[in-house]
């Protein structure tokens, strides 16, 4: 079997958005049966590394079925860039943070948004209420849902 393919997925500290995307985006690859085919893992441009996952993170994303309590946070590296086929981040900030530090993140770094075909940015529900995360989740899905084939694509041709 080939080595799998990694998608980075990338927010601030690595406690809210960037887990429950990686959540999201396992949960989809596992339905479609593609979960050995791709890694997904999940860093933060200023993360504490090994803050767990925010409760309300936590919540939502058990409602979905999807645990991420074992999450604990880590910051950006080199390796984790390099290594990274297709690498997802949440706004311009982080994009803009990551090709700044890392020149080898060009090519191969998005907006999530972009994989439906748009360039917005992804509100950070860090301190707000749980329906506030809800709504993040409920949008990163869709997203997820809508472009997932695109986001295949780009992970299988390193970002290109």
């Amino acid at each position: 079997m080939s080595k799998q393919k990694i998608i980075l997925v990338v927010c601030t500290a690595n406690v809210c958005r960037s887990p429950m995307a990686a959540g999201l985006l396992r949960h989809r690859l596992e339905a479609a049966g593609l979960d050995g085919a791709y890694e997904v893992r999940s860093v933060g441009t200023w993360a504490v590394s090994g803050a767990p996952a925010s409760s309300h993170a936590e919540q939502v994303m058990a409602r979905r079925g999807i645990d991420i309590s074992h999450h604990r946070a880590r910051e950006v590296t080199a390796a984790d860039i390099l290594e990274a086929n297709l690498i997802l981040v949440m706004t311009e900030v982080h994009r803009e943070a990551l090709l700044a530090e890392f020149p080898a993140a060009r090519g191969k770094t998005y907006l999530l948004s972009e994989m439906v075909g748009k360039r917005y940015d992804i509100a950070d529900p860090y301190g707000s209420s749980l329906a506030n995360y809800e709504y993040c989740a409920e949008e990163m899905s869709s997203i997820i849902e809508a472009g997932f084939e695109r986001i295949l694509s780009l992970a299988d041709r390193g970002g290109q």
